[in-house]
């Protein structure tokens, strides 16, 4: 008898409804293809199209939607020239985060053999390594609460025991998990900048007595200056990295720029009893409509999906769907005859998706 999961599934703007059918179409025939699980999936009404129009960005039925759902994927969200008040962003998948206690934001990147990266990468060198960003405190704690007053600019970090430890939990569980699958050595690099900041500090202090509980795995910490310097030199030393949101906000992009562009930046903001899975990149509204637009994020994300969903529920048949949708866009990206305009080609995304769908069912 298969297990039915249900899915919220918010559209998004500009691009998000463009990628996000094709991504459903695929998962949904994956689950039909399978004798243990099925999917299910309701829609949820967000985002700033939604707010232009009633005033309300995430309504409280859409939040309930996702806080009743086992998954929630969620497509490209967020209008340049549709803002709140106060001229911030709508931007419903940071209160998602909020309201849902997504603490770890896990950023992949990977770049295969043959695929295309800024990079001049060393003979038979693959990137491989996950960026886990806390997604709730930090930095982006005062959104939409600072404080501006004559000449002065104030915004408050806020880093916590209890999100950091649990944090640190979650990055060493995960190395763990990617060396028993032979992806990575099982190490843990703190990225902070404990030199300057006494909040630094305690975050580190709290990263190393969760190292101490694992003495199976290696553990180190880097400086974020540092890092963004060694994501360009060397990035296949990285294995699993942990750190701030704001700092992991902007690391995950320099990630994503060397796969090749956002375009093929997949995420998931993980909590206790929820997650959400989405696409790094913006909602593209200049090429909305048109076709156009690169589908392998969110495609990826929904890989991310099945594979949190087969851990979390013990269902070995939807995390090895996970890792056969994840290979199949891998494998389009590194033979680069399909690719989409923002990655050198000239496909739009149906063609994408469908050479991911060969990929699965047909090769």
């Amino acid at each position: 008898m298969k297990n039915t999961f249900n899915i919220a599934v918010f559209h998004g703007d500009g691009i998000g409804p463009e990628i996000m059918g094709p991504t459903i179409d695929i998962v949904a025939r994956m689950a039909a293809a399978s004798q243990s699980y099925d999917l299910t999936f309701k829609d949820a009404p967000a985002g700033a199209a939604h707010y232009a129009k009633t005033g309300e960005s995430l309504p409280d039925a859409s939040m309930e939607t996702a806080r009743n759902a086992d998954a929630i994927l969620l497509s490209a969200m967020g209008l340049p020239n549709v803002r709140y008040k106060d001229g911030t962003e709508i931007s419903p998948q940071i209160d998602l985060r909020k309201a849902l206690t997504l603490f770890a934001g896990v950023r992949p990147v990977t770049v295969r053999k043959g695929q295309r990266t800024p990079l001049n990468m060393p003979a038979g060198k693959e990137i491989d390594f996950v960026l886990i960003r806390e997604s709730t405190e930090g930095l982006f704690h005062s959104q939409g609460c600072g404080v501006v007053t004559g000449n002065e600019a104030r915004e408050t970090l806020l880093i916590t025991r209890d999100i950091s430890e649990k944090l640190f939990r979650f990055a060493f569980d995960l190395a763990k998990t990617r060396k028993q699958e032979g992806r990575g050595p099982g190490k843990v690099t703190c990225v902070d900048k404990a030199n300057v900041f006494r909040a630094f500090a305690f975050f580190r202090e709290m990263f190393d007595a969760e190292a101490a509980k694992h003495p199976d795995l290696a553990a180190d910490h880097a400086y974020v200056d540092a890092t963004a310097l060694w994501m360009v030199q060397k990035p296949w030393d990285f294995d699993v990295m942990v750190t701030e949101n704001m700092f992991g906000d902007i690391l995950s992009d320099l990630g994503a720029g060397l796969m090749g562009g956002l375009g093929l930046a997949p995420s998931a903001d993980i909590g206790l009893e929820h997650a959400v899975f989405q696409p790094c990149h913006g909602s593209a509204p200049d090429i909305a409509g048109q076709g156009l637009a690169n589908p392998f994020a969110m495609i990826l994300s929904a890989a991310m999906m099945l594979d949190w969903l087969g851990i979390k529920h013990n269902n070995v048949a939807m995390r090895d769907d996970g890792k056969r949708l994840r290979e199949a866009v891998e494998d389009v990206v590194a033979r680069g005859d399909v690719l989409t305009r923002d990655l050198g080609g000239n496909v739009g995304t149906d063609a994408a998706a469908h050479a991911v769908l060969d990929t699965l069912f047909v090769s």
